[in-house]
């Protein structure tokens, strides 16, 4: 018996010692935290970490792998911090929220990460869904199903008939009158509990709306719905219970109510005004674009029936705004995280917003940075994930081109890796 130990600790022993590594050479890195690009980089993977980035092309051992980037420009795996990971945008939408079952939307959902993971995504920030994005980000990190590593708000908070009350838009013996656990509060007290529910569900943030919103089956797509009272109770218990705290909003007024009361993010910011955005520098507070899903949307207003016709003049007017007005926010010196809100669109196609980006007088090099140290240090996860450092985990993506001068190159991303997981080489 002893022997037999003797011979295990032996062959554990030598596992350690003689674990395979993988070696990558790199045309050339964007490391994630700087605006420089280095040339001819290997960086050398050991189980799920980067254990080391050295200049050169470094030869591997003979038990070791070879990946051969060298001619591909290697970066770390992009954030997104505004998913929909649960749907996708349909003509019936709508019907599908009286349809389908809970395990419909999770079948659907695992699709929907796939496509996030192999598009380079390899972390992504949701925000807010039916709650089954709580199982779907427990689903892929016990290894179960392909995906990007998931931070996940579980059901948004909104306000009785605001946007994102599941109700809107039912007839009335459907309506009901959910309340805190179903993600609707009214009053400081149930924003409160609201927050302590997601705690309970399992949730990584708290995502409020903040406004009206464009695809909420309502009137008003950019008044605020929350009062200064109410807002300031969910950011003080988000940051009792550790929570970081987004805020859907196009109109300026919500947006101020959430900056005052300390939320960490804006998403989307579509009638920012120059008040909210020096409040927003002041407070240090984050703007999440999202210019793609505004002009999807817009697009989608245009095809007849598509959506509810409630839907058709917000997704009209606000749709075509975002683009613009983030080049404002961004030249005043708002902070920029990269997001997209992807299910508006469908998934996959996440980097088309980095054009957007560019096209809006963003500096390329600065909008691919937004998707990678920024978006990290947010989550909480700075010393873990955004850069190609030692000791980080290792998620590299790697494309054909410079993106800092072709920025389109980054919508055919060939090389997925995550957690030391090859998932796409091309």
């Amino acid at each position: 018996m002893r022997k037999f130990y003797t011979t295990l600790l032996f062959v554990g022993l030598s596992g350690l010692c003689f674990a395979q590594k993988t070696f990558i050479h790199c045309g050339t890195l964007l490391d994630g935290k700087t605006k420089n690009l280095q040339s001819q980089v290997t960086i050398v993977v050991e189980g799920n970490k980067i254990i080391s980035v050295d200049k050169g092309f470094t030869k591997p051992g003979k038990d070791d792998k070879l990946i051969d980037l060298s001619k591909k420009t290697v970066m770390p795996g992009l954030i997104d911090m505004h998913v929909h990971i649960e749907s996708e945008t349909s003509k019936d939408a709508l019907v599908k929220r009286y349809t389908q079952n809970e395990a419909d939307v999770a079948f659907q959902s695992t699709i929907y990460a796939r496509k996030s993971l192999l598009a380079g995504f390899t972390t992504v920030r949701d925000c807010g869904g039916s709650g089954v994005n709580i199982s779907l980000r427990n689903a892929v990190n016990a290894g179960t199903i392909v995906g990007p590593r998931i931070f996940t708000a579980g059901k948004g908070i909104a306000t009785t008939g605001g946007h994102g009350d599941p109700t809107n838009g039912a007839r009335k013996d459907l309506m009901g009158d959910p309340g805190a656990k179903e993600g609707v509060i009214n009053g400081p007290d149930d924003a409160r509990k609201a927050v302590r529910q997601r705690y309970k569900d399992g949730a990584d943030f708290i995502k409020i709306t903040a406004t009206g919103g464009v695809l909420s089956v309502a009137k008003d797509g950019s008044g605020p719905q929350f009062t200064q009272e109410e807002v300031n109770a969910i950011v003080e218990a988000a940051k009792d219970y550790g929570f970081h705290s987004a805020a859907h909003a196009h109109g300026a007024e919500g947006m101020k109510r959430a900056v005052l009361a300390g939320i960490t993010t804006i998403e989307h910011g579509t009638l920012m005004n120059e008040e909210v955005m020096d409040l927003m520098k002041q407070k240090g507070t984050y703007h999440v674009p999202t210019i793609i899903a505004g002009r999807s949307a817009a697009e989608y207003a245009k095809i007849p029936g598509y959506y509810h016709p409630l839907v058709v003049p917000k997704a009209l007017e606000i749709g075509s705004k975002i683009q613009e007005n983030f080049g404002k926010a961004y030249k005043r010196g708002v902070k920029i995280a990269f997001g997209t809100d992807a299910g508006v669109f469908p998934h996959g196609e996440n980097a088309r917003e980095f054009g957007y980006m560019v096209e809006a007088g963003m500096p390329a090099i600065e909008a691919l940075l937004s998707a990678m140290q920024v978006n990290a240090d947010i989550l909480g996860m700075g010393d873990k994930l955004g850069s190609i450092e030692k000791g980080k985990l290792a998620d590299i993506v790697a494309v054909d081109e410079d993106p800092t001068k072709n920025i389109k190159v980054m919508e055919k991303v060939v090389f997925v890796m995550k957690d030391g997981v090859v998932y796409k080489n091309e």
